[in-house]
């Protein structure tokens, strides 16, 4: 392969699209590594399974993850929330079981979409599968997190705080188990 076409590729990688019949056609596009974050509420775990996308030196708020539109809450597959105990996120009362989280971001305001349908691309949202759509309290991280990280803090037996975190964005939830 020639140093264009390795520029070529090197840039298709890094962008996540290669071309359908190029001397490439055998390589599979990367994809963000997939994570969890698991906090133990009233002796039960509770998963979250996402994709964990970089910056790259990207503007990510308002710039990769629009203002205004429904973001996917990661990347590649959907985000997946298991409980198997009945939550309250924010003031919401969630009944175990499986559900899809959806984000949608304005400058300063979060919410945080609980959604029924599971099992799904991370891009395939539909509005009437909604259970919920939950305020989430925003601020300013101290650093920039390069890696989209989603996380719990332990606050009590049956509480956590959902913290996630992205550029320089900390975005946060109430969650106990009841």
């Amino acid at each position: 392969m020639n140093i264009a076409m390795r520029c070529f590729a090197t840039a298709a990688i890094c962008c996540g699209v290669l071309p359908i019949g190029s001397a490439m056609a055998g390589w599979q596009r990367m994809e963000s590594p997939r994570g969890t974050a698991d906090v133990t509420l009233k002796g039960q775990k509770i998963t979250i399974d996402y994709g964990r996308p970089s910056m790259h030196g990207r503007k990510i708020m308002g710039g990769l993850v629009p203002y205004g539109q429904v973001w996917r809450t990661g990347a590649n597959a959907a985000t997946g929330l298991e409980t198997p105990v009945d939550l309250v996120i924010g003031n919401t009362n969630v009944p175990a079981g499986k559900y899809t989280l959806y984000s949608l971001i304005n400058d300063g305001t979060w919410k945080l979409i609980i959604n029924k349908q599971v099992g799904q691309w991370g891009t395939e949202y539909e509005q009437g599968q909604d259970l919920a759509r939950v305020d989430m309290k925003v601020s300013k991280t101290e650093a920039p997190v390069e890696q989209f990280t989603i996380s719990w803090k332990q606050t009590g037996p049956d509480r956590a705080d959902l913290i996630m975190e992205w550029e320089n964005t900390r975005a946060s939830v109430p969650v106990r188990a009841k």
